[in-house]
C-alpha cells in the first residue's frame, strides 16, 4: 500500500465521520447565523463610515 493511498483513506474516512454527525437543521442553523453576522457586521461598518464623514465635516 502507497502512502498517497493511506492518506486518500484517512481523508475519506474524516469526511464520512464528519458527514454522518452533521444534520440539516446544523447546517441551516450555520447558515443563517453566518447571514446574520454577515449582515451586522455589513450594517455597523455602513454607519460608522457615515458617523465619521459627518465628524470630519464638523470641524
Amino acid at each position: 500500500m502507497k502512502l498517497n493511498d493511506i492518506r486518500i483513506s484517512a481523508i475519506g474516512g474524516t469526511i464520512c465521520s464528519i458527514w454522518s454527525s452533521l444534520s440539516l437543521d446544523d447546517v441551516l442553523s450555520t447558515i443563517l447565523t453566518a447571514s446574520l453576522g454577515t449582515l451586522v457586521s455589513f450594517v455597523t461598518s455602513r454607519l460608522l463610515g457615515r458617523y465619521w464623514r459627518q465628524k470630519k465635516q464638523q470641524k
